[in-house]
């Protein structure tokens, strides 16, 4: 398995130069590379997802309703278009090198607080949900007034648990 993270601002020769990894050849320098796991993050299109689970959540669906195939035709006509992201995405696109487009959604309260309870048991600490409430509810959320989705996800949790533990 390969990760390859913040991908939209990698330089497009790092892509070319693993390109034939990704193809569909039988062997690359006589090493069969199918069996082989390319996973690509990317921030290019986090608003339009945000926007998407925003828009369920308007119309009173569970952020867990949105489906893979509720996402896919955005984030995939996005990478194509986006301007952060560079030519060579919309290289893989064309020759179908990319099997899935898989969205990172915002977290809710909830997931923060679960992220602060994991965080606590990672640490040798008994889970305290008192503190996981504190923590979770001192990020930002949006929109602004609802506080539906953690802004920066769990991201903070550590820096701020550490906080809330020693003060």
């Amino acid at each position: 398995m390969f990760i390859f993270d913040e991908v939209d601002k990698m330089h497009p020769g790092v892509i070319d130069s693993i390109k034939p990894y990704l193809d569909y050849y039988k062997k690359v320098d006589g090493v069969s590379y199918r069996k082989a796991i390319f996973i690509f993050l990317s921030n290019a299109d986090e608003e339009g997802i945000k926007q998407t689970a925003l828009d369920f959540w308007k119309k009173g669906q569970d952020r867990n309703e949105i489906r893979l195939k509720d996402m896919e035709t955005l984030l995939s006509t996005t990478a194509f278009k986006s301007k952060k992201s560079d030519i060579w995405i919309s290289s893989l696109i064309e020759q179908n090198m990319v099997d899935f487009f898989v969205p990172f959604l915002p977290l809710e309260y909830t997931h923060v607080v679960q992220c602060v309870m994991a965080q606590m048991k990672t640490k040798g600490l008994e889970p305290d949900p008192e503190v996981a409430h504190k923590v979770a509810s001192d990020l930002d959320y949006f929109p602004k007034f609802e506080r539906v989705f953690s802004v920066s996800g769990c991201k903070t949790i550590t820096s701020r648990l550490h906080y809330y533990i020693h003060y």
